[in-house]
């Protein structure tokens, strides 16, 4: 059946890449996709398998296997990143707004190639298979969590789902057992002091000289505040404030990010976030407006699932196509689905020849890992019923 399966998805292939290019072409930003959803919808109905909507332009659609067994899903995130992309690629961006610039494209069309591969299969498995077409995985508070609110994981009994990886060589998986990700934290800090003439700043309260202190001063949160052998990141990603060279503005605002896997650190990098913006300020005669936002929970992977995922890969697609990978400060929504039942995520290779790494205005994947990635999504899904039946 593997030999059969493999043959099935090279068929496939060439089909899966102009899915991909199709996304890539028109990409669509959180609870924007709705050109997405509708092509999404319409390659499902055709193939015969129902479709409801959830989380706005989300997707659930189940195909009925022969009656009995169990019912496993799997995962897409659908939503572009509002970046507008570089490079010449002959499938680039048509919308200036937004691009595919974190691989998930290349998931809806794995999920899709998937889909086919098994509505083939229908009479040769026991339960359902759910395909999860969810939006808004860029933009917290995610789509994942409004997916489940809305019925998504109703009668599921495991879940699967993957991300294309660009610092993985192509073809390869990574996964790690238990926390995988990190919760992605953000907090925004404004602050104010009195603005002046650049030629008098004894006058005025520099908002951005107490900036320049707050930046420095809470990296020793990290250095000083936690245990080294614990991970913790806090990062500042902008930094705005004035208009002019020889004017002192009235404020400054400062945004950033707090990444863990532990809530007791979280809790402590909130607090000594706080306790050192306002300390810092009133040193300086400034006051500050502190926000703290906590993003999606860390994604924490079963460890009888990663044992299955593993063992299916090895017998898929070779054992050293399996790479040991640590941890990532990265986050991702797909932690509710697991909060919620027994699944495992994992990361496919598809960083050959890539230069740009997820994000970048120029990200791109290599395609060859496409037909790969929709061997092993579909072979999980069809091992896990049968193993279950």
């Amino acid at each position: 059946m593997i030999d059969e399966l493999r043959k099935d998805v090279e068929k496939l292939a060439a089909k899966i890449i102009d899915w991909r290019r199709d996304f890539h072409r028109h990409p669509e930003i959180a609870y924007e996709e709705h050109r997405t959803s509708s092509v999404i919808q319409k390659f499902l109905e055709g193939l015969g398998i129902p479709v409801t909507h959830c989380a706005k332009t989300g997707l659930r659609a189940v195909l009925e296997g022969k009656a009995g067994g169990r019912t496993v899903a799997l995962r897409a995130d659908i939503d572009a990143l509002p970046l507008k992309e570089e490079g010449d690629k002959e499938y680039k961006s048509e919308n200036p707004e937004a691009t595919h610039a974190c691989g998930h494209d290349g998931h809806m069309a794995i999920i899709m190639g998937a889909a086919k591969l098994l509505s083939q299969r229908k009479d040769r498995f026991k339960g359902r298979v759910v395909f999860l077409f969810q939006p808004s995985e860029e933009r917290i508070p995610g789509g994942a969590k409004k997916m489940i609110e809305e019925g998504a994981l109703e009668g599921v009994d495991a879940i699967f789902g993957l991300h294309l990886w660009q610092l993985l060589p192509t073809g390869s998986v990574g996964i790690v057992r238990g926390a995988m990700m990190a919760q992605p934290d953000f907090f925004s800090i404004t602050v104010k002091g009195k603005g002046g003439h650049g030629s008098m700043p004894h006058i005025t309260v520099d908002p951005i000289l107490v900036a320049s202190h707050l930046v420095v001063n809470i990296q020793s949160i990290v250095s000083r505040n936690v245990d080294p052998l614990k991970p913790v990141v806090v990062s500042f990603g902008t930094v705005k404030g004035g208009t002019i060279y020889n004017i002192i503005p009235g404020e400054v605002s400062l945004t950033g990010t707090v990444r863990t896997f532990d809530p007791s650190l979280q809790s402590l990098a909130e607090k000594r976030l706080k306790e050192i913006t306002d300390e810092t300020c009133k040193a300086f005669g400034a006051t500050a407006e502190f926000q703290y936002k906590k993003g999606y929970p860390p994604l924490v992977n079963d460890e009888a699932m990663t044992d299955f995922v593993l063992d299916v890969t090895e017998k898929i697609l070779e054992k050293d196509r399996i790479k040991d990978i640590d941890p990532v400060m990265g986050g991702e929504d797909f932690a509710y689905f697991l909060q919620k039942i027994p699944g495992a995520f994992l990361f496919f290779g598809m960083g050959d020849g890539m230069e740009y790494s997820h994000h970048h205005p120029a990200f791109d994947l290599d395609e060859k890992a496409l037909p790969q990635a929709t061997l092993l999504m579909t072979s999980l899904a069809l091992e896990y019923l049968q193993r279950n039946e």
